[in-house]
Formats: C-alpha cells, sequence, structure tokens
C-alpha cells in the first residue's frame, strides 16, 4: 500500500476524481485541504522540486485573485511562492505526492507515474 497525500479541495471535480483514483489503487491516503489548511512557503518550495516546475507552473493563472495582485507582470520566484501561500487559491490542484515525487492530477491519470 502506497503513502500519498493530496494537496485537495473538495470542491473541485478534478481534485474528486483523483481522491476516487487513489482510493481505488489502494493506496493509504493523507488528505490536505489546502484551502482550510493552507501551505508554507517551505512546503511549497518542497512541492515545486519534487515537480520540477516553477512557480507559475503551479498557478492558476485564471483567477481572479491571479489578476487583482497583477502577478502576470512578476518575475520573481520568491514573490509568486509567497501569494501562493498568503493566497492558497491561486495553487494548482490536485497534487499527489509519493514516493518522494509529486504529480499535478490534470487529468487525475497523471497521478498513476509516480505511485
Amino acid at each position: 500500500m502506497t503513502d500519498v497525500s493530496i494537496i485537495h479541495n473538495p470542491r473541485c471535480s478534478k481534485s474528486r476524481q483523483t481522491l476516487a483514483l487513489l482510493e481505488e489503487n489502494d493506496c493509504n491516503i493523507t488528505v490536505i485541504e489546502y484551502l482550510k489548511n493552507p501551505l508554507t512557503v517551505a512546503e511549497i518550495q518542497d512541492i515545486l522540486v519534487k515537480l520540477d516546475i516553477n512557480a507559475r507552473q503551479m498557478m492558476r493563472t485564471k483567477e481572479t485573485e491571479y489578476k487583482e495582485q497583477d502577478l502576470a507582470k512578476v518575475e520573481d520566484e520568491q514573490a509568486l511562492i509567497t501569494a501562493m501561500a498568503n493566497t492558497p487559491k491561486l495553487i494548482e490542484r490536485p497534487i499527489v505526492l509519493a514516493n518522494n515525487k509529486a504529480a499535478i492530477g490534470r487529468p487525475p491519470e497523471n497521478v498513476l507515474t509516480i505511485l
């Protein structure tokens, strides 16, 4: 049984589908509702390393908060990470962490590669 954590928003259909997929694959799941329990800057940095992407690639760039904070003009990686820590809604979801790796569940089947 694989231990996994899912950065989860229960209101998101892709996040619910990914959680169901993990359950179907007999994973031992820790659910992290990041909107209720925001990720820290350090946690976001760790996830970015595991995803092997930059901060903007982990952001929901179509969110109103992204536009309101004028983040399209921000080039500083640390500032983008801080924005995600301060405004969790900006974080792409779901993200699954397993076996010291991470995958974004869009589509949900993406996460199977790290189990």
